[in-house]
C-alpha cells in the first residue's frame, strides 16, 4: 500500500508521507570488493561525405559525428625487492596485467621517485601584504589532469582537510598550528600540499596542490585569525522562517543529523582527489567522530570505498591530543550525583564516550591504508607519518578491452617476471560505470538489485531512517520503519502536463546469524504527482516513506535503497538493530521503543492512494501509531520546532499480571546533567484487551518555553505496586 499525503493539521503545516507494502522477493548476496580508479576519456571526430537518396540533395554537404569511448585504468603499484627497497628502471614491458582473466596491453609505466629523507627546505615567513583572504579564492574542485598524463611527477601529494564542524575553537587552533609547523619546518622539496575545509555547507578547496610556502602559510594564518571562516556564522534551512508549506519540517534538519554529513563531505573530498593518478594522503583534522546507532553505516562504507577507488588514504588526527580529564569530569559540567559516582560506572562512561569518538577515526584510517594519530599532543607527527608512508612507486595505465558500461566489477591481476623476485602491492579491481539514460526497464530493475547485493553502497541520495518495535503477542513484534529523504535531491519531470517525481524503494532485512538469511523484504514504486505550489516546496521540504513488518526477537541488519527514477541516483541506508525479548524482562518495566513526533496526520487526507480501502484498514489496524483515524509521524532526525508540540508515544506491558496495575510516567529534558524541564506525572490505569496487557503511554509536550538548542529527552515509567521502573533517553535538537 502506498499513500502520499498533504497534511493540513498543526496550523497548516504538513509532510509528504508515502506508505509501502511488501510486494516482491529479491535474492541477496554479499560482495566485498575493492576497486581502483577508473578514468574515462571521450574523443570525437567529424567527417563529411555525400549522401544520395531519401531527402538528401545530390552534391549537398552532410556532416556526421563519430564518438569513440575509451577507458583508461590507472593502478599505483609498489614494487620492492626482498630487502624492502624500491626496484627502479622498470618499463611497461615488465608488467603483465589481466582484467577478468583477459590480457591487457600496458600503455605506460611511470616511475615516481620519492626520496625517503629529502632535505628540509628553509622555513619561509610570508609578508604581511601576501596574506590571502581565502574565502574569495576558494574553489570546489582539485584541478584534474588529462587522461594518460601524470601531472605531478616525483611529487608527494598531501591534502590538509579541516573539519570545522567537528572541532571547538581550542582544538581548531592546535590543528592549524600543527599544520603551520609542518609547512615551516618539515615540508620537503618533494611535497605538494593542498588545503581543504568543510564548514557545514560545502567542501572548499582553499589551495590546490602547491609547494609555495607563502601561499600555504598565508591561508593557515588567515584560518587562525578566524577571518570569514564561517564556522560560527554558517546558516542552514533550519534558521529560515516557517512558511507553513505542505511538506512539514524543512531540509535543514538533515544538516544536523549526526555524522552522516561529515562522512559525506569526506567522501566528496576523496572524489576530488581521485581525479589525479598519483597516490594521495588526506590528513583529516577533527575532534573525534562518533557513529551512533541511528547513523547510516552505508555512508561510512561508501566513504571508505570511494577513498580506496580514488587512491586516497585517510590519516585522521584527533585534535584534542592527549586528554587527561578528571575521572568524573571537570568543572565544565555538573556532578553526576548518583550511585555511578561510587561504583565506577560514571568514570567508565566518560572513558567509553572518549573511546567511541575515536573508533570511527580508527576505521577510516585502517580501511584505507592510513594510520590515525590518537592521544598524542604533537599533532604534526601525524602529518610526518603520512609523509614518510609515501615512497617511490609506479603508475601503471592501460586501456581496457572491455569498454561496456555495465556497472560490474572488473578483477585486476598484475604479475612480473619471476627473476625479478619482486613484491608488488596494488588494488584488486574497479567497478565499471553505467549510463542510466540508456537503461531499459529490465536494466533499471537489475541496477537496484545489484546495488542491494554489492558491498559497495551507493550514497548519491541522503537518507535518514528510524526503526521502532512494539510487542504484538508473546512471540511477534511489529516493526514500523520510517525513511526521510530531502526533497531538494529529487528530480521533477513533466508528463501529461503535470509535475511528478518517481521513486523506487527496495528493502531487505537479514538476521545476524552466521548464514545471514533474509527474513523480510519489500519492493515498491511510487509516482508522486505534484501541483505547481507543492512542487516548488519540494526543493525545501523532505518527504517520508514508511512501511512495517513483523519480526521475532533477535539481532538484524536492514538495508534500504531509494532511487530517483528520473536521474537514476540511488541512496542507501544500512544499520543493525535489535528486537529485545521483553518476555524475559523481570527487573524493569517492559516497554517498547519510544516514538518522538512533531505531527499527527489524518489518514483520510491523501491526495494519492494506490491501495484498496480494505487493505489499508487492515494494515492500519496492526500499526500502533494509528489511533482514531490519525497517524503519528516519527521525526526520524529528532529535530523539532519550538513553535509546535512534541508528541511522545510508547507502550508498556504487564505480562502475566492477573489484573492491570496502574503505571506512572513523565518526560524530562536535560542539558548535560542539568534538568531544565519536566512534565507532570501521568497515571495510566487501563490497557488494551490482549494477552500481554499493553498499556499505551501518550504525552503532548509544549516546547515554546524551551530555548532552541540540544537536549537529552528522557522518558521515565514507574510501577509503584511492583517497585519497578524503566528509563529511555535520546538526544534531540530544538530549532526556532
Amino acid at each position: 500500500m502506498r499513500i502520499l499525503r498533504v497534511d493540513k493539521a498543526n496550523g497548516g503545516h504538513g509532510r509528504t508521507c508515502l506508505r509501502g507494502r511488501n510486494t516482491e522477493i529479491f535474492r541477496s548476496a554479499q560482495n566485498d570488493l575493492i576497486g581502483c580508479l577508473a578514468v574515462m576519456a571521450l574523443g570525437c571526430g567529424v567527417a563529411s561525405g555525400q549522401v544520395v537518396g531519401g531527402n538528401a540533395k545530390p552534391g549537398g554537404d552532410q556532416t556526421y559525428t563519430m564518438s569513440v569511448t575509451t577507458k583508461l585504468v590507472i593502478e599505483a603499484v609498489n614494487v620492492k625487492d626482498k630487502q624492502g627497497k624500491s626496484i627502479t628502471g622498470l618499463t611497461a614491458k615488465d608488467f603483465t596485467v589481466t582484467e577478468d582473466g583477459v590480457a591487457q596491453k600496458v600503455s605506460f609505466a611511470e616511475y615516481q621517485e620519492l626520496p625517503t629523507a629529502p632535505d628540509v627546505p628553509v622555513a619561509k615567513t610570508p609578508a604581511k601584504e601576501n596574506v590571502t583572504v581565502y574565502n574569495r579564492l576558494a574553489i570546489t574542485q582539485i584541478t584534474p589532469e588529462t587522461p594518460g598524463n601524470v601531472k605531478y611527477k616525483d611529487k608527494r601529494l598531501i591534502s590538509l582537510y579541516f573539519d570545522l564542524t567537528a572541532m571547538p575553537p581550542g582544538d581548531k587552533l592546535r590543528a592549524l598550528q600543527a599544520a603551520e609547523k609542518f609547512i615551516r619546518t618539515q615540508m620537503t622539496s618533494a611535497d605538494l600540499l593542498a588545503i581543504m575545509r568543510y564548514s557545514g555547507a560545502s567542501v572548499d578547496v582553499l589551495q590546490d596542490f602547491t609547494a609555495d610556502h607563502d601561499k600555504l602559510l598565508s591561508i593557515i594564518e588567515t584560518l587562525i585569525a578566524g577571518e570569514n571562516q564561517q564556522s560560527e556564522d554558517t546558516t542552514n534551512d533550519a534558521s529560515a522562517g516557517d512558511t507553513g508549506a505542505a511538506f512539514g519540517q524543512d531540509s535543514g534538519e538533515f544538516n544536523l543529523f549526526n555524522t552522516d554529513r561529515q562522512l559525506s563531505a569526506l567522501q566528496t573530498a576523496a572524489k576530488m582527489l581521485g581525479r589525479l593518478s598519483e597516490k594521495k594522503v588526506l590528513i583529516y583534522f577533527a575532534s573525534g567522530l562518533t557513529l551512533r546507532g541511528v547513523d547510516n553505516q552505508a555512508q561510512l562504507h561508501a566513504t571508505i570505498d570511494d577513498a580506496i577507488r580514488s587512491g586516497v588514504s585517510f590519516w585522521p588526527i584527533d585534535a584534542r591530543g592527549l586528554v587527561a580529564g578528571a575521572p568524573l569530569g571537570d568543572a565544565t559540567q555538573a556532578s553526576q550525583g548518583n550511585a555511578g559516582m561510587y561504583t565506577g560506572a560514571a568514570a567508565m562512561a566518560i572513558t567509553t564516550r572518549q573511546q567511541q569518538s575515536q573508533d570511527t577515526l580508527y576505521a577510516l584510517a585502517g580501511d584505507t591504508g592510513g594510520k590515525a594519530l590518537l592521544d598524542y599532543n604533537d599533532l604534526t607527527m601525524g602529518i610526518v607519518n603520512a609523509q614518510k608512508n609515501i615512497t617511490s612507486y609506479y603508475i601503471v595505465g592501460y586501456y581496457t578491452t572491455n569498454p561496456a558500461l555495465d556497472g560490474r566489477f572488473r578483477k585486476i591481476k598484475i604479475t612480473m617476471a619471476p627473476e625479478l623476485a619482486a613484491n608488488i602491492d596494488y588494488r584488486l579491481g574497479y567497478y565499471a560505470g553505467k549510463v542510466f539514460g540508456k537503461f531499459t526497464v529490465a536494466d533499471k530493475e537489475r541496477q537496484l538489485e545489484d546495488a542491494l547485493m554489492l558491498g559497495d553502497p551507493v550514497t548519491e541520495l541522503t537518507i535518514a531512517m528510524e526503526i521502532n518495535y512494539f510487542q504484538l503477542n508473546r512471540a511477534e513484534y511489529f516493526v514500523p520503519v520510517v525513511v526521510k529523504i530531502p526533497g531538494r535531491e529529487l528530480a521533477l519531470a513533466k508528463k501529461g502536463g503535470a509535475q511528478h517525481t518517481l521513486i523506487d524503494f527496495l528493502l531487505e532485512v537479514k538476521d545476524d546469524l552466521g548464514n545471514q538469511s533474509t527474513v523480510q523484504n519489500m519492493r515498491d514504486n511510487v509516482n508522486i504527482k505534484l501541483t505547481d505550489a507543492t512542487a516548488a516546496e519540494l526543493s525545501k521540504r523532505p518527504i517520508e516513506y514508511d512501511t512495517g513488518f513483523t519480526l521475532l526477537p533477535g539481532k538484524y541488519t536492514i538495508k534500504f535503497l531509494a532511487r530517483d527514477d528520473e536521474t537514476g541516483r540511488i541512496g542507501t541506508f544500512q544499520t543493525s538493530f535489535t528486537i529485545p525479548n521483553l518476555n524475559k524482562e523481570l527487573k524493569h518495566v517492559p516497554i517498547s521503543s519510544v516514538v518522538l513526533s512533531g505531527q499527527r496526520v489524518d489518514m483520510k487526507d491523501a491526495i494519492y492512494n494506490a491501495a484498496k480501502s480494505k487493505e489499508q484498514a487492515k494494515d492500519n489496524a496492526a500499526n500502533p501509531l494509528v489511533l482514531n483515524g490519525q497517524k503519528l509521524i516519527p521525526s526520524v532526525t529528532r529535530v523539532f520546532s519550538t513553535s509546535r508540540d512534541l508528541f511522545v508515544y510508547l507502550q508498556a506491558y504487564e505480562q502475566g499480571a492477573t489484573a492491570v496495575q496502574p503505571l506512572m510516567a513523565f518526560v524530562s529534558f536535560y542539558q548535560g546533567k542539568t534538568k531544565v524541564f519536566e512534565t507532570q506525572p501521568v497515571e495510566v490505569a487501563s490497557g488494551m484487551p490482549n494477552s500481554i496487557k499493553t498499556m499505551p503511554l501518550r504525552f503532548d509536550v509544549g516546547l515554546s518555553q524551551l530555548p532552541p538548542g540540544d537536549y537529552d529527552c528522557q522518558v521515565t515509567v514507574l510501577d509503584p505496586s511492583g517497585g519497578k521502573s524503566s528509563f529511555w533517553q535520546a538526544p534531540i535538537t530544538l530549532v526556532p
